[in-house]
């Protein structure tokens, strides 16, 4: 596999069983994603972009097919495999923001590290850095109920980001907030990306795809369409 491809999926699909039925969410997907490429996967609902999100994001595996990523095959991973490839690889930010409530902005940054086994005065100062990387320093210690919408968001991108992961994975990232914030949130993503992260958004926003470089469309498990984004929005 060449250097330049972080992400390979080869004929991947994920059936689930309802009783006597079958529900094929994804039926024989192949992609890749290069580094520093900014991707949105966009479909409908039941097109399965949950489910590919999940399998990139080593949340689930698949039925049938590979999954490489970074060069490590994980579709047949057991769960506490997937946990430590999660840990290391994939930043994720979700609509939600999915911070602890009764840990400081620096805490839940910090959280990723305390995992990885780093000691606490570094956790500190690199839960610190990347707080300032999304000029959030002065809100270190302030708890997410202590933050506008648009601040957990930014808590959660620093997070996200804090052991430099091969991917950045955001689900619906700005559904939860006002259209200028959503804007503010997007040029944080972009600036991500130019820093040389790989970025990919699952949204079903079309507005929010068109900040990506290329877009994935899925319809009924399968890939419809997967282009360049011919007219960016730009900052």
């Amino acid at each position: 596999m060449g250097n330049d491809v972080v992400i390979r999926l080869d004929g991947i699909s994920k059936i689930y069983r309802m009783g006597m039925q079958e529900v094929r969410a994804l039926d024989n997907v192949s992609m890749t994603v290069c580094r520093n490429e900014y991707v949105a996967i966009m479909g409908p609902s039941g097109s399965g972009k949950s489910t590919m999100m999940n399998i990139l994001g080593c949340l689930d595996t698949p039925t049938h097919g590979n999954y490489i990523l970074n060069d490590i095959d994980v579709s047949e991973m057991d769960d506490s495999e997937l946990a430590r490839v999660r840990n290391k690889e994939i930043g994720f930010v979700f609509q939600s923001f999915n911070l602890l409530p009764r840990y400081s902005a620096l805490e839940n940054v910090a959280l990723p590290l305390v995992y990885s086994g780093v000691p606490r005065k570094e956790r500190e100062q690199r839960a610190g850095a990347a707080l300032e990387n999304v000029s959030l320093a002065d809100r270190m210690e302030h708890r997410p109920n202590e933050l506008s919408g648009g601040q957990r968001q930014r808590v959660a991108l620093a997070r996200a980001l804090i052991n430099n992961p091969s991917i950045l994975l955001a689900d619906e990232p700005t559904g939860n907030l006002d259209t200028r914030t959503s804007i503010d949130i997007m040029r944080l993503f972009n600036d991500i990306w130019h820093k040389g992260n790989t970025v990919i958004i699952v949204t079903h926003e079309e507005d929010i795809a068109k900040y990506a470089r290329r877009i994935v469309r899925l319809r009924d498990g399968k890939i419809e369409s997967d282009i360049p984004n011919p007219d960016p929005t730009i900052f």
